[in-house]
């Protein structure tokens, strides 16, 4: 017996082709054996074309695919990926708007920049002009390094320690007498024994002292400065000095003046040292009471007027005014006293 389908779609129901929705086989409950109704009922006979399928597993529905994972599950980099760009329109528009403000920002900047311009031809020119005849100003003097003979060939001069007849160190105090200087080429002059040794074999070349009397009349002082090669061997000077002044293997000279009395003291009193390393000078000072009598060793007298002869004269005064460029260009034609009137080697104690 022949029969017809209602419609071609039907015949295929039961065999979906290849690639089709599989989940909608689970959609409901499946069609009945046979072939569809039709406007001639028929009896229930087996189609001659139905294949028998082997056996297998059920297809699965919808319900039975796992669902997908979370995204958090996925992307597990601290930094999510971003979407990608849109494409098409929303590109244009964004070209489109940036060519805008790149044009409005620009049509901004030029109207600033002419009424700046516009401003500064109605301001008056106040800076003076340019004269290529004028002289050039003065720069400010080059610091002189005081670290080597090398840099400072300028010889010390007694006028340029000692100007006057009165040394006035700080303002409202009364001032140190300036009894006599001395400026000599030989260093031996103002030292005995291993420490004029020392400082001829160091390279001392020239000594600038004077004697002068305090301010209350009660001690002498003779101070001044070594002139050694460099600031090495000034150095080397001072380390050394402590040990042979100490060993008693020599002294410093006190400078005396034959036509001051009393001055006598300083070639025989005992009396205390105090030195100073700056750049290759080396400041010293030497104090004795007039009285002739010990100076003790924490006589708050004597360490004042070491500090003022060292630091505040010789320091902070001449070679800061000689590094500032403010010295004497010539040394003095002679020494202004004479060494012969030095007084003998009578032993003084060390610091």
């Amino acid at each position: 017996m022949v029969y017809r389908y209602q419609s071609d779609e039907d015949a295929f129901e039961e065999y979906p082709e290849p690639g089709s929705d599989l989940s909608a086989l689970g959609a409901g409950p499946p069609p009945p054996a046979g072939p569809s109704p039709s406007r001639f009922p028929a009896p229930s006979l087996p189609r001659p074309n139905q294949l028998s399928l082997p056996s297998s597993q059920p297809v699965p529905t919808r319900a039975d695919i796992p669902p997908a994972p979370p995204r958090s599950q996925i992307y597990t980099s601290a930094t999510p990926m971003e979407p990608p760009a849109r494409r098409g329109g929303g590109r244009l528009w964004q070209v489109l708007i940036g060519g805008a403000a790149v044009l409005v920002l620009l049509a901004l900047c030029g109207l600033g920049a002419a009424a700046l311009l516009i401003d500064r031809d109605d301001q008056p020119q106040n800076n003076p002009t340019y004269q290529p005849n004028a002289a050039p100003t003065s720069a400010a003097p080059e610091r002189l390094t005081l670290d080597s003979r090398d840099t400072d060939q300028a010889p010390l001069t007694a006028k340029e320690l000692f100007p006057g007849k009165e040394l006035k160190l700080t303002d409202g105090q009364p001032s140190y007498q300036v009894l006599k200087t001395q400026s000599s080429g030989s260093c031996a002059v103002a030292a005995t024994d291993e420490v004029a040794d020392l400082l001829v074999r160091l390279g001392c070349n020239q000594v600038v002292r004077a004697t002068l009397s305090t301010p209350d009349d009660s001690h002498l002082v003779t101070a001044g400065l070594f002139n050694l090669t460099d600031k090495v061997s000034a150095e080397r000077t001072r380390d050394r000095l402590r040990q042979l002044l100490d060993e008693r293997q020599g002294r410093f000279r006190g400078l005396t003046a034959d036509d001051v009395d009393g001055t006598d003291v300083l070639a025989s009193a005992p009396a205390r040292v105090g030195w100073q390393v700056r750049g290759h000078y080396l400041a010293y000072a030497l104090v004795v009471r007039k009285d002739g009598a010990a100076v003790k060793a924490g006589d708050a007298k004597v360490r004042e007027i070491l500090f003022d002869m060292i630091e505040l004269h010789l320091s902070r005064g001449v070679l800061q005014s000689r590094a500032d460029g403010g010295t004497a260009a010539q040394p003095t034609a002679a020494p202004t006293g004479s060494t012969a009137s030095q007084g003998s080697d009578g032993g003084l104690p060390g610091d």
